[in-house]
């Protein structure tokens, strides 16, 4: 048979593992100045652009989107070509992925410091941006299924797999949770409100870990971790049932971050008992990765490459045992809104994506310049070194998780509470400043991995166009007797795109239709009103600076949480939230039922300086809140928007919506005046004082109508 000489392109591969360097340290820096502003408030530098809340969504971007991104595209256009034994489709689209990548991070970075959010984790980025990584990620996939169909290659192996359905699942995770009303060129509210906005964000957010922070680095798993081994795959078999059962499963789990919400009770049990399922293909995976190893201990040893990828592999199985844990619903009471999920999230992104990224990096870039790598002993630094940071990071957080759930959860003999929220906060400071020096050491490993790699770069040749030969694919594929059944599917790319597509789509359907479709499951409140036009645009402010980040609008039904903030939370009360506030970490109290607690006197120091109010906050400060005018000119496109979306503000409310805000504007700065507090109407804290002083106020108001309505 004739062989066709061809090359592979690594010009775009050295792009990606470029900025896959560059964006790990940004984000790697903007997760440690993060981490610093937990313990030293005066770190947030009393600026709008600097705060936790904004600094945070950047970091968790950089980190996911950026890093892990450019990685997921190094490793994926690397391997792709060499399984496909083809050259990618066509270089002038691998170009258009990567700088198109590279503006989204960067209009996300500038975007998100701006304020400009939709408030849903991991899914920050406003309109115009989710357009654009529609569009760059359909690039993507021409380029990667062009690529396959011109393969010389009959069959798919294991880590094609896992990327097609990377592929798929993210582009209908993305589209799914992306729908959303806007109202200017950079703002809009989510299409979903409460519930159902819950249950859509965490479906999108827990497999946005599965299939963005999983999946694709478990084809970057099966196919560098036996080239660096030189040994093959431990199991086929293994490999076909930790595919299917993963993808198929995964896509149920999202509820688990939702357990004792206003969620309805059968959604929230679905996601607890596919989360335990997932154990299974879960450690299917990883012991296929570590048993590929079998024989060659010696060489891991020797190889910090291999050790890398080991330990990533470990942390991988570590992550996904803990997170069906996490899913039980008497661990779950303990764990959610503290510190330990954090410390879960970062054993899977520092030790899985972190590590097995650094070994990929240290493979590659030798094999690409056409130099051993620098120095081994420097790698071998970096790994120990990162090692120690992953702990130094990890143990503090756990601590602080069992803390604060203690705390939070202590009664006195008399009944009473045993400590103020605050207490809590403050006695786990300790633990954050330990935190921040296992981030350090992790980050001075990879400078001390960018080093080692520059000097290899120095003392290579770049191979641009790397020469390969191999014989063209058959046009009819021949079979010899009965074909194995997944044979028939790796041969044939379209159908394992398709029936991918049905196996993660399942899930999601089940789940969503009966929630949007049976009014039973959101049963509305008759005192639950919209929101006035000065709460909406408090409402657009207190998401704007990311206070969700530290405070949660969720009561669950504990014994400690009601005692603490009032009646447990009910489906009912958030129809008109789009998007849905419930937080997903307390460091700072639950504000469900905050209206009314303080007066606005209260709110209006707290937020210029929050130790005048409560000594030892590590609350920022928000000094520009007082300065900055409310914007009103927007105030008539969100109430449209709103309308758009089902609020039930009267028709041609827009018109006078703006009479109606300067009204309770004028209220509130009387109010302040009495506090001998001056301050003009049309000023953002005005707003967000509204709207702080409105939450549990319509359920407030229905108790006391049950109590009269209950007198003799």
């Amino acid at each position: 048979m004739q062989v066709e000489k061809f090359y592979y392109d690594n010009r775009i591969v050295k792009m990606f593992a470029y900025a896959t360097i560059l964006w790990g340290v940004v984000g790697m820096l903007a997760g440690l100045y993060a981490a610093v502003e937990m313990y030293l408030p005066a770190a947030n530098l009393g600026l709008p652009y600097t705060t936790f809340g904004r600094v945070r969504p950047v970091h968790t971007n950089a980190v996911i989107f950026a890093f892990v991104g450019n990685g997921i595209f190094m490793g994926v256009y690397y391997s792709l070509q060499r399984l496909c034994k083809a050259r990618m489709f066509s270089d002038a689209l691998s170009k258009i992925h990567f700088w198109g990548w590279q503006l989204i991070i960067v209009s996300a970075a500038v975007t998100l410091l701006a304020g400009y959010t939709t408030g849903k984790e991991y899914a920050e980025l406003e309109w115009p941006i989710d357009i654009a990584i529609t569009i760059v990620w359909v690039v993507f996939g021409i380029n990667m299924f062009g690529t396959i169909l011109k393969r010389r290659e009959s069959h798919l192996y294991v880590a094609i797999w896992f990327y097609i359905a990377t592929w798929v699942t993210v582009a209908m995770l993305h589209i799914v949770n992306s729908f959303e009303i806007p109202f200017s060129a950079l703002k809009s509210y989510s299409w979903y409100a409460g519930v159902q906005d819950a249950l859509v964000q965490w479906w999108y957010g827990h497999n946005a870990v599965a299939f963005f922070l999983t999946t694709p680095y478990l084809g970057v798993m099966y196919y560098f971790l036996p080239k660096a081994a030189n040994r093959p795959v431990y199991s086929y078999r293994l490999s076909i049932i930790h595919f299917w059962a993963l993808i198929f499963i995964y896509i149920w789990a999202g509820p688990h971050h939702l357990l004792y919400t206003a969620l309805p009770d059968w959604a929230q049990s679905l996601g607890t008992v596919f989360s335990i399922m997932l154990i299974a293909p879960s450690w299917g995976g990883m012991l296929n990765g570590l048993f590929t190893l079998r024989g060659a201990w010696d060489k891991v040893r020797e190889e910090p490459v291999l050790k890398f990828m080991v330990v990533a592999v470990t942390c991988y199985g570590m992550s996904t045992f803990e997170g069906p844990m996490l899913s039980l619903k008497s661990v779950n009471a303990i764990s959610h809104f503290t510190d330990w999920t954090i410390a879960h999230v970062h054993i899977g992104a520092l030790g899985w994506n972190g590590f097995l990224t650094f070994g990929v990096l240290y493979w590659l870039i030798p094999r690409m310049f056409n130099t051993p790598l620098y120095s081994k002993k420097l790698a071998t630094n970096h790994f120990w070194i990162g090692t120690i940071g992953i702990v130094l990071y990890a143990v503090p957080l756990y601590w602080a998780g069992f803390t604060q759930a203690m705390m939070w959860k202590q009664f006195t003999p008399e009944g009473q509470l045993k400590f103020q929220f605050l207490e809590t906060v403050t006695h786990i400071v300790p633990m954050y400043v330990t935190r921040s020096i296992g981030g350090t050491l992790y980050l001075t490993g990879v400078f001390i991995m960018i080093f080692n790699l520059y000097k290899t770069i120095k003392a290579g040749s770049f191979v641009a166009n790397e020469e390969a030969e191999a014989a063209p694919l058959p046009k009819v594929l021949e079979t010899h007797g009965r074909e194995y059944w997944h044979r028939w599917i790796e041969a044939r790319p379209i159908q394992m795109l398709v029936f991918s597509l049905i196996a993660v789509a399942i899930g999601g359907i089940l789940e969503m239709v009966p929630t949007f479709l049976i009014k039973s499951n959101i049963p509305t409140i008759a005192s639950v009103k919209p929101y006035t036009p000065l709460e909406l645009q408090g409402r657009d402010i207190y998401v704007r600076e990311g206070c969700y980040l530290c405070h949660s609008q969720m009561v669950r039904p504990f014994r400690d949480e009601v005692a603490r903030y009032g009646e447990y939370s009910k489906a009912g009360e958030f129809v008109y939230d789009h998007p849905f506030q419930w937080g997903s970490k307390r460091t700072g109290p639950d504000l469900a039922r905050v209206g009314g607690k303080y007066p606005d006197s209260w709110h209006y120091n707290h937020m210029m300086d929050p130790r005048i109010m409560s000594p030892g906050s590590i609350m920022p400060s928000y000094p520009w809140l007082l300065d900055n005018k409310i914007d009103t000119a927007i105030t008539p496109a969100k109430i449209r928007a709103m309308q758009t979306l089902g609020v039930p503000y009267p028709e041609g409310y827009d018109k006078v919506a703006n009479q109606d805000l300067m009204a309770q504007a004028n209220r509130i700065r009387i109010d302040l005046k009495i506090d001998k507090i001056q301050t003009p109407a049309d000023r953002e804290i005005v707003a967000l004082i509204a709207y702080l002083q409105r939450l549990g106020t319509d359920i407030k108001g229905e108790q006391k109508t049950q109590q009269t309505a209950s007198m003799p």
